[in-house]
């Protein structure tokens, strides 16, 4: 993460989330006293990403409030990493001839595919839909499901599950379980329409008793009988 005048951190500030002395540990704690930057922090990935910020909403020419005062412009710089590849976006404004009291211009917004050194789009409007298309992430998700400062976890915790789900699916990669959840309840149901079928139709078939099984097999060697009189009969008219 890399970033410029952003609220209370004026100058440039980069941090490196690769260092070993934040992979190896795992898990890290971002502190420090009210108005100490901790929030820009979260606020300089949400920008470099969608080009506004859970605190304050869109950054625009007419309405930018998180440029550091007596500053002349303002950035974020992001590179990360999804099942599509290694990617790198940035957001910038600048005031005119970048001085402090110049007129504030049209904010730029760059995305970058680093796995194949390509620029894939550099308008205000496409960069968003083209970190979601990436990351399966629009901004209120994002904020939700991973900027959870200020109050935010609480607001995840309690929206509805179906809100939910589809954040934490995206989040853990585990949309295959929703999918093979989806084909078992299809299988399922198949099967029981398939049971209930035959459950009707042997509910319609009577299971005859012993007599009168019995009775069904005289009647049959009696037919029998009649059939081979029948057919010696036959065999005489034909002899006639």
């Amino acid at each position: 993460l890399k970033f410029k005048n952003l609220n209370s951190l004026m100058g440039e500030w980069f941090i490196d989330f690769t260092n070993p002395a934040y992979e190896d540990a795992g898990i890290f704690a971002i502190t420090g006293a009210t108005g100490a930057g901790k929030t820009t922090l979260l606020d300089a990935i949400s920008l470099a990403l969608y080009g506004q910020t859970p605190r304050l909403g869109r950054i625009t020419k007419s309405d930018n409030e998180i440029m550091s005062r007596q500053t002349g412009e303002c950035s974020a710089e992001l590179c990360f990493s999804t099942s599509a590849g290694d990617f790198r976006v940035v957001w910038s404004q600048h005031r005119a001839r970048r001085k402090a009291f110049g007129e504030l211009q049209t904010p730029t917004h760059t995305l970058y595919d680093l796995s194949h050194q390509k620029e894939i789009a550099d308008q205000l409007s496409v960069v968003p839909k083209k970190i979601e298309s990436i990351t399966g992430l629009d901004f209120d998700r994002f904020t939700r499901s991973m900027l959870l400062a200020q109050g935010k976890f609480a607001a995840f915790l309690q929206a509805k599950p179906d809100e939910r789900s589809p954040i934490l699916e995206q989040i853990t990669g585990t949309e295959i379980y929703s999918q093979i959840s989806i084909l078992v309840h299809e299988r399922r149901a198949n099967e029981k329409t398939t049971y209930d079928e035959l459950t009707a139709q042997l509910k319609g078939i009577k299971l005859l008793s012993a007599d009168e099984l019995k009775a069904l097999d005289n009647d049959l060697n009696e037919a029998h009988n009649q059939l081979k009189t029948t057919e010696s009969q036959l065999k005489h008219w034909q002899v006639i």
